[in-house]
């Protein structure tokens, strides 16, 4: 019986999944408080049926280069 690693199919190109808060608090290596400072600020999620936020991280990433546009102007 092959085993679940023996399963694995790789992504296709340029599809990439959503991340959850706990990850996008781990990519950034802040706290659950400064994502949701950045929510509340505009940061944007993605629709999830499921329980808890998903983010795209492209998206994050440019909205975080935005603010940083923002706050030099």
């Amino acid at each position: 019986m092959p085993k679940k690693t023996d399963r694995v199919t790789p992504l296709p190109a340029g599809l990439l999944p959503l991340l959850s808060q706990r990850e996008i608090e781990t990519y950034y290596g802040v706290s659950d408080w400064q994502i949701l400072r950045w929510i509340e600020a505009g940061m944007p999620q993605e629709p999830y049926v499921g329980r808890g936020r998903r983010f795209d991280l492209q998206k994050v990433k440019n909205w975080h280069a935005e603010q940083a546009e923002l706050a030099t102007a």
